[in-house]
């Protein structure tokens, strides 16, 4: 476990006092939310280490709720005097009788630890983590005279937070995170394409020794480019859709997750907001959200607002069965709360966000899977998207195989999956014993914020499925 170092020497006394001040004019609520963060990254590409950098930030954000408003200030500036500025901007929503006692504080108490990290990142020498990067670079450049450009990028950090509110809670957590990602650019003739892998999440050196090489990555970055130099346009047209295990998880994270989270649905614009207990889905489905799965990339031990996370199951056997909350949307909606306030960083307020998303393993074989499908298509990667809040999506698949006869046969590129998020769950009639995550590299944005995510599912059949390609 890593230790946690106080960088911001601000007593009990000094805690209480911004507390009080924030809740002068009335407000109903307090935070402080102190961040400290330790980032570096190192890209290579061109057979030269192009850059490294290393920084260091510091700052404190204050947050006031007042009913439904929410008042915000933060600094970097750890002096008293520019934290009572920032504990002011944020107490100007509200107006009342004035300060509320506080109770007294309680440490949060955590158990078990999401981040076993053996050798953290933040101590690991640079010339461990650019002999890293070497490894990645050179696997991938000698997969093939065809692969032309490669680049390599390795991130981590360590984030050290502490949260105090007006509630008498009292919380900090120690994030390690690294990412280290692979891009290959292969070319044949006039045809040019980009493969792409990586790995990481909260974990230290040695799960690049043990875990996932970088020679590995490497390797399947120049194999995912090498693939598309040979792949056939998609057919267009309405078909059966097999997803992939792992990777295609992005798609139900995009396509539903987001529409459970508890802003959405308290304000009435996701398409669930009046869907709780009720079915929208076969009932080979189940959605849900784990914040607590040691190592990946969306875990965490405490939220960011001090509350202890759980495993939050969303979508029971096609019914949706609960949100994702954050502190403000559980108190307005009456729900309890399940440690999905999240924020990018000390100068932004959380909000309900998922953390690791996955669709449940089913009983279904893989293989069989494969083989109940006469003609259509198998997707496995995908490259972006669109999702409206009326569950309407578009979603590009970067890569992927047509399915004949029961079986995978000719790569595909450039299809796009096109429809309802409930008329897609409607349509799931098989579903794999084989749940897997995607890789340990990505990230969701909301409102501005960007915070780390990890999604995966098992191999799923969905019976019919508009596929944009080559009519």
């Amino acid at each position: 476990m890593i230790a946690f170092d106080d960088h911001f020497k601000l007593a009990t006394t000094d805690l209480k006092k911004i507390l009080e001040a924030a809740l002068s004019r009335g407000g109903d609520f307090a935070e402080i939310y102190g961040e400290y963060r330790h980032f570096s990254f190192i890209n290579m590409e061109e057979d030269i280490i192009k850059e490294t950098a290393e920084a260091i930030s510091l700052g404190l954000g204050v947050r006031v709720v007042s009913g439904d408003k929410t008042g915000y200030g933060y600094t970097n500036d750890l002096s008293l005097d520019k934290i009572r500025r920032a504990v002011l901007t944020a107490a100007a929503i509200a107006s009342g009788t004035g300060a509320k006692s506080l109770p007294r504080f309680q440490r949060v108490r955590v158990k078990g630890d999401p981040y076993p990290v053996k050798e953290p990142f933040h101590k690991t020498n640079l010339s461990q983590k650019i002999d890293l990067v070497k490894k990645a670079y050179l696997a991938c450049q000698k997969s093939s005279l065809k692969i032309k450009k490669v680049k390599v990028g390795l991130q981590d950090h360590i984030r050290q937070v502490f949260i105090v509110n007006s509630a008498g809670i009292m919380a900090r957590d120690i994030r390690p995170q690294v990412r280290l990602i692979c891009a290959a650019i292969a070319e044949k003739g006039k045809r040019r394409e980009i493969g792409f892998s990586g790995g990481g999440g909260r974990v230290g050196l040695e799960y690049f020794r043990d875990v996932l090489t970088a020679e590995r990555i490497g390797k399947e970055a120049a194999q995912d480019a090498l693939t598309l130099l040979e792949a056939v346009e998609a057919p267009a047209g309405e078909m059966p859709v097999v997803l992939a295990p792992g990777h295609s998880g992005v798609l139900v994270h995009e396509a539903v997750g987001h529409l459970l989270e508890a802003d959405f649905n308290r304000k009435k614009t996701s398409i669930f907001w009046n869907k709780l207990g009720k079915k929208v889905g076969s009932e080979l489905i189940s959605i849900t959200d784990d914040p607590t799965i040691p190592s990946f990339r969306g875990s965490y031990a405490v939220d960011d607002e001090g509350t202890v996370p759980r495993k939050t199951l969303l979508i029971e056997k096609g019914r949706v069965v609960s949100f994702l909350q954050d502190r403000l949307s559980a108190r307005l909606m009456g729900m309890p709360l399940t440690g999905h306030g999240r924020r990018q960083d000390y100068t932004c307020i959380p909000i309900p966000r998922m953390s690791n998303t996955y669709i449940e393993k089913g009983q279904d074989d893989p293989g069989d899977i494969i083989r109940s499908v006469s003609k259509g298509i198998y997707a496995e990667k995908f490259e972006g998207g669109q999702v409206e809040d009326s569950g309407k999506f578009t979603f590009s698949i970067s890569s992927g195989h047509l399915i004949e006869a029961g079986r995978m046969t000719a790569p595909i590129k450039q299809a796009t999956l096109i429809g309802t998020n409930i008329d897609i769950l409607r349509k799931i009639v098989m579903v794999g014993s084989d749940l897997s995550f995607g890789l340990q590299t990505g990230t969701c944005s909301k409102e501005g914020q960007e915070v780390p995510v990890t999604d995966g599912c098992p191999t799923i059949k969905i019976s019919r499925m508009t596929v944009g390609g080559k009519s």
